[in-house]
């Protein structure tokens, strides 16, 4: 099939092409462990294919993106983590897909803006007091936990709450790398029936779609790899923090 055949059929412009092939790449880059530029993402595929069916185009791109992750990564993975998260994760996708189609989008991304915002700033007191108290508590994880399932259900916006809490915990770079792509990968397989069944949000084409945007993502992967292999664990953390913190605005005003 030609690239001109493959816009037609999805009834793209090359403009739209152009975004969307943009958002992969980006989207490969972040899941090499350049965390906190999710939202970039979204903005883009929200704007080609409108808010809510944006979620189901992304969905599938995620678990591609999440498969290269697992594989490179995996040796750094830290399972108690994951298994102190996923409950209370799964919980927040079933909540997530009941309220749905009833909040407010808008509502909802300006209070977990300000929840993101109000939770680094209370994390950058602590940077700033070089303590290295770590959360050990249940209620801190499955707080973590269910708030990242409801907002990676409700938009894929999960990012900067895992975020906050691997910067909490304090993992090293690699292993907050590996932990995240394995607990995402299990996650976004798991919202994936819901799109299809219950939202409609993922379809036939959108899949084809999706398959279409593997090689951009596999690109921006390993690019993104290659620059985290130059960036100490010291400056991972001060990274993760400012783009995170980037992120919350960015949802808060957009």
């Amino acid at each position: 099939m030609s690239f001109l055949t493959l816009l037609e059929s999805h009834h793209l412009s090359i403009y739209q092409w152009c975004a969307i092939i943009l958002a992969a790449f980006i989207l490969g880059f972040s899941k090499s462990g350049i965390k906190g530029i999710g939202i970039i993402i979204i903005l883009i595929l929200a704007f080609v294919f409108g808010e809510k069916s944006s979620t189901g185009v992304l969905l599938p791109m995620l678990i591609a993106a999440d498969i290269i992750a697992v594989n490179y990564y995996n040796r750094h993975t830290q399972w108690h983590y994951i298994k102190k998260l996923l409950p209370s994760m799964v919980i927040g996708v079933l909540v997530g897909v009941w309220v749905g189609d009833f909040i407010s989008e808008i509502t909802f991304k300006r209070v977990m803006a300000v929840i993101i915002i109000s939770s680094i700033g209370i994390m950058w007191y602590f940077e700033k007091l070089k303590s290295t108290k770590v959360p050990k508590s249940r209620w801190f994880s499955s707080t973590a936990g269910f708030l990242a399932g409801f907002t990676t259900m409700i938009g894929n916006l999960a990012g900067p709450i895992s975020n906050i809490y691997f910067l909490a915990i304090r993992l090293p770079k690699n292993e907050f790398i590996g932990t995240a792509a394995w607990l995402f990968f299990i996650i976004n397989v798991f919202k994936l029936p819901f799109h299809y069944f219950v939202w409609k949000t993922v379809t036939i084409e959108s899949l084809a779609l999706n398959l279409s945007l593997v090689p951009a993502i596999a690109v921006g992967f390993f690019f993104g790899a290659a620059l985290v292999k130059k960036i100490s664990n010291i400056n991972y953390r001060r990274f993760i923090l400012v783009v995170t913190i980037i992120g919350g605005v960015l949802m808060l005003f957009r």
